[in-house]
């Protein structure tokens, strides 16, 4: 049995995840979440003490399944997630609705709900990768940002349950220099900008700052933006 505390990072294999991993790796234990075996496998190996935690997060019972392996867990950090269509609104369809919401706020509530029993147990922590959308939403990512608002109203609600057992966090970082940001930007008609992005690693360290807070103490809301000093 590993002496290390473990956590459970979705979106692991890419982007803010991956970071995610990287950092915590040297002294936690990872499941390293995301849908493809090879790549999961790939971060897992390496990592001096990983596991993989492989479904597909819009499936029920894949999701169920291998949350059902998971024994002792004292962190998990929801990165998975979906941009959804750009466009105005009269271009969203109820596919399109059912598609960002799903990955972006059921999935979270779910996971956390079958995750429950053994947060609890290790009086552990929910860290949720929300956005600057979350608080604010701008045209033409009106599905994106009601994911994100439904996301902090979710975990806001979770943390007013569960104080006391679970510390829960909300990470609002601004646009970040991801393949989502790449695909955003695009949408927008840019060419790709990184001198308003924030660097992956930086967002990173935040969500590892509230992981890592004394017992005493809960990062309830944390908002990081791009500095504009590089």
């Amino acid at each position: 049995m590993s002496s290390r505390r473990t956590v459970l990072v979705t979106g692991g294999t890419r982007g803010i995840g991956r970071e995610v991993v990287r950092l915590l790796a040297p002294t936690w234990r990872v499941l390293v979440g995301g849908r493809s075996e090879s790549s999961v496998a790939e971060v897992v190996a390496g990592c001096p003490d990983a596991a993989g935690f492989v479904c597909d997060l819009a499936d029920e019972d894949a999701v169920a399944a291998a949350a059902a392996s998971i024994t002792e867990l004292d962190a998990v950090v929801h990165s998975a997630g979906v941009l959804g269509r750009f466009g105005p609104m009269e271009s969203q369809s109820r596919a399109d609705w059912r598609h960002v919401l799903e990955l972006n706020v059921v999935a979270v509530a779910d996971l956390t709900r079958l995750l429950l029993p053994v947060l609890r147990a290790s009086r552990g922590q929910v860290v949720v990768v929300n956005s600057g959308s979350g608080f604010t939403a701008g045209a033409n990512s009106g599905g994106y940002a009601a994911s994100k608002f439904a996301v902090r109203a979710w975990a806001d609600s979770l943390r007013a349950e569960e104080r006391g057992v679970l510390r829960v966090s909300s990470i609002h970082p601004g646009r970040v220099d991801t393949d989502m940001q790449v695909e955003l930007q695009s949408a927008e008609g840019r060419d790709y900008d990184t001198s308003i992005v924030l660097e992956v690693n930086s967002v990173a360290r935040a969500i590892v700052f509230a992981l890592e807070a004394a017992d005493d103490a809960v990062v309830e809301s944390l908002s990081i933006r791009p500095s504009g000093l590089r």
